[in-house]
């Protein structure tokens, strides 16, 4: 087995979420919780075949974020694994929504940090292990770090 890390492409102002579903119509379901969920939203969904022809499928109402979706799931070559690229959304505004698509098995992240993937080689194909999701702690909040943090999600409308 050879492990090695895949980053992932993510546009500016997008955020990603990365996961792995069982069934090939993972990508028109995910497309119906993403239309359904934020009016507006602006995303792409590329999900990586594991049988069959084993293509990547992909639903998207925008181009750039299409394109690196596609990039990033070729880069990733792992079957049964779907990256997301949103705009005009959280990922905390549709996460529910794709956890309840009947297909969907793990997330592994859904972040707008520099993401690695740690992928698998084996004589089968490709896997996905984990990811390493932006950086690791760097200390313990301080009392203007939780004031920061409380002003920030009441001014991006999180709280009251």
């Amino acid at each position: 087995m050879e492990l090695e890390t895949v980053r992932m492409q993510i546009p500016e102002g997008a955020n990603l979420i990365l996961g792995h579903s069982h069934f090939i119509k993972t990508v028109e379901d995910l497309y119906e919780a993403l239309v359904n969920s934020v009016p507006g939203i602006r995303f792409a969904i590329a999900f990586n075949e594991a049988s069959g022809p084993c293509l990547v499928r992909v639903e998207a109402n925008d181009d750039v974020l299409r394109q690196a979706a596609i990039a990033n799931a070729q880069a990733i070559g792992a079957g049964h694994t779907f990256v997301v690229l949103i705009r005009q959304a959280f990922p905390i505004n549709v996460l529910g929504r794709i956890k309840d698509c009947f297909e969907v098995c793990t997330i592994h992240c859904a972040t707008a940090n520099p993401v690695e993937v740690i992928v698998a080689r084996t004589a089968q194909g490709r896997g996905v292990l984990g990811v390493v999701d932006g950086s690791g702690p760097k200390g313990v909040e301080t009392e203007a770090d939780v004031t920061k943090r409380k002003e920030f999600l009441r001014t991006i409308g999180y709280k009251r």
